[in-house]
């Protein structure tokens, strides 16, 4: 949402400074400009990326328009799913565990936490951690660094996306200059016409390069660091269930689960101590 409402303030403050110092407005709405700038960007785009990653650039632009993410609520509701894994683990065995890790999509325990079943990598990467411990053998300190691994491949994986999207950005400025040169070059076959005509032409160059900085600093750039913002907090999420599957390795308590959860998460979403001790009271 704030994604929107900061495009709408840049388009207002550029335009309307620009209205107040009479200029005209249509002058700067030139299709053709958009059409070489907007176009060399997408094409940039697939020439450099495989449709993977197109397929995730999309998606996390999508999310980040969206405004979802990851906040308070959802680990409120992690660290919940935790205790009640804990507490199956300590009273029943890691044995019991394995009817919900092997067919998660049936497990009714994990259909009690809708917000973590419906991210897939979240369950697999839980579901594949504990698999480890109910298969047993591995030290809790080994399960840490295979999921520490697991964690560094993801954030090679994720970390493409964004830079991906930087790189468009920085060229952006350059190919408002390539339309504007097109359109100095469409002037300069003109050069004998009036000069009405003239100063046309080369203000509609000019709207190129206009148009090329203002996408890059005024949207690309800071939607480029708005999914970066989005990737640490879903990659904190990741570490969150990469301390709460260690602590259970480790045959804490239910509750020294959850606190041990607890900690990884970021001051700004993090539940106090009070309100997670008073649902596991209730528990």
């Amino acid at each position: 949402m704030f994604v929107i409402i900061g495009s709408i303030v840049v388009i207002a403050s550029v335009l309307g400074g620009f209205v107040i110092e009479g200029g005209p407005v249509m002058v700067l709405i030139q299709w053709v400009e958009f059409l070489i700038i907007g176009g060399t960007a997408i094409g940039a785009l697939l020439i450099g990326n495989p449709p993977s990653n197109i397929k995730k650039i999309i998606s996390n632009i999508i999310k980040s328009l969206s405004g979802v993410k990851i906040n308070e609520k959802s680990y409120l509701e992690l660290l919940k799913l935790f205790y009640e894994i804990a507490t199956i683990y300590k009273k029943e065995g890691a044995i019991s565990l394995e009817k919900h890790i092997e067919n998660p999509e049936k497990s009714p325990l994990f259909k009690k936490f809708p917000f973590f079943f419906e991210d897939k990598h979240s369950v697999e990467m839980l579901c594949d951690s504990l698999r480890v411990v109910v298969l047993g053998g591995v030290p809790p300190h080994e399960l840490e660094a295979m999921i520490d691994s697991a964690l560094e491949t993801h954030h090679e994986e994720t970390s493409r996306i964004p830079g991906a999207l930087a790189k468009v950005a920085d060229s952006l400025p350059g190919i408002g200059i390539v339309a504007a040169v097109l359109g100095i070059v469409i002037t300069m076959q003109a050069i004998g016409g009036p000069p009405e005509v003239i100063g046309h032409k080369v203000g509609v160059a000019l709207v190129g390069t206009f148009l090329g900085i203002l996408l890059s600093y005024g949207f690309l750039q800071p939607l480029t660091t708005n999914i970066e913002i989005l990737l640490e907090h879903e990659a904190r999420y990741m570490h969150c269930i990469k301390a709460g599957v260690v602590a259970i390795a480790k045959d804490f308590s239910p509750m020294i689960v959850v606190e041990v959860a607890r900690k990884q998460i970021y001051s700004d979403d993090r539940p106090t101590f009070a309100t997670i001790d008073k649902i596991t009271r209730q528990k």
